[in-house]
């Protein structure tokens, strides 16, 4: 059975592991960037993330068994002359299981995802995607979403 929830402490070896596979695509399509067999996070700072209510972590489970993630962080755009005042959930990072891919586990998490920045007020949500993994763009656009912005490099 799949339930969708809000990630907690017991969920951290499972996080870990998940993001492990999102560091390996990174650092095999950027090895000048990302350092091999690590993560994002440890378990240490996982844990002040779970407590913090600013950066909900949600998680679609299979069975009780995490098969995906989603961490999302509340920004408020304090508006000025120029940008309005807007609250935006952004995703911070998504990964579903690689042995879980093509069951709609992304699906499932985005759209629990709009549903939670919905029920917030959100103005909107968004995320980024990095052009080494086009496989991720197309799917953020199968569910709607748009390019809003784009950053540019020159390597040096």
């Amino acid at each position: 059975m799949r339930t969708l929830r809000k990630a907690q402490k017991a969920d951290i070896p499972a996080l870990i592991r998940l993001l492990h596979q999102v560091n390996s695509i990174h650092a095999q399509g950027r090895p000048d960037l990302f350092r091999p067999d690590t993560t994002k996070y440890d378990e240490q700072e996982l844990g002040a993330i779970l407590d913090n209510p600013q950066t909900p972590v949600f998680v679609c489970c299979e069975n009780d068994e995490v098969q995906g993630y989603a961490f999302c962080v509340h920004q408020r755009h304090a508006g000025d002359r120029l940008f309005a005042d807007i609250e935006t959930l952004y995703i911070d990072d998504i990964c579903v299981d690689e042995q879980a891919r093509h069951q709609h586990i992304g699906k499932a998490l985005y759209d629990f995802v709009l549903a939670y920045a919905r029920e917030r007020g959100c103005y909107n949500v968004t995320l980024n995607v990095w052009s080494l993994n086009p496989g991720a763009q197309a799917f953020y656009e199968s569910l709607g979403m748009k390019p809003y912005k784009i950053g540019m490099e020159t390597i040096l």
